[in-house]
């Protein structure tokens, strides 16, 4: 169902971007293990004199905000959702480089799978502190259940087309975690 839009928006990326479609980036999974998750590329490979990328703000194309802020981004992943990687819900993946700066509490996000949605992107996704949202992936551990997966899925829909919280104010994407004043 879902295969023509993912032609589509490949199609449009090729065309505004080049190649490669896809951009896959190693993430922590169950249990903390490693997966390499796959999402449409939405930024330029930009880099400055030193050779290090651009700042996301700067690199972000527009095509790539209209995909981040629809989400589109995101459908490549359930092909990770398929091969067990992830699940329609669940905290989201974040980078393997938080791993070590997470406090016990915030480190159980990785008790479940991780999602393509989840509890903190239908309470504020990027809009959220580093803190409410690891609070918000916790809470989804200890009262997870069918019920509430089918009322993130429906929220989460909501959320993507009334375009809610997409990112923090002032930033392209979330700002980089530094670490937790809970350890």
């Amino acid at each position: 169902m879902l295969s023509p839009v993912i032609a589509v928006v490949g199609w449009h990326i090729r065309r505004k971007l080049g190649s490669p479609v896809l951009f896959r980036q190693i993430r922590p999974g169950l249990n903390g293990l490693p997966f390499a998750m796959i999402k449409f590329r939405t930024m330029r490979d930009a880099v400055d004199g030193a050779g290090n990328p651009l700042p996301d703000s700067e690199r972000m194309t527009p095509f790539g905000s209209f995909l981040r802020a629809s989400s589109l981004d995101e459908l490549p992943e359930l092909w990770n959702v398929l091969k067990g990687d992830m699940s329609l819900v669940g905290p989201r993946p974040l980078l393997m480089e938080y791993l070590p700066l997470y406090s016990a509490e915030q480190y159980r996000r990785h008790e479940v799978r991780p999602g393509v949605t989840g509890w903190a992107q239908i309470n504020g996704r990027n809009a959220l502190s580093w803190e409410e949202k690891f609070k918000l992936d916790v809470w989804y551990v200890d009262n997870q259940s069918f019920w509430l997966d089918l009322k993130i899925l429906f929220l989460t829909i909501r959320k993507v087309i009334i375009r809610d919280g997409i990112s923090a104010t002032g930033e392209a994407t979330m700002s980089k975690f530094k670490g937790s004043n809970m350890k």
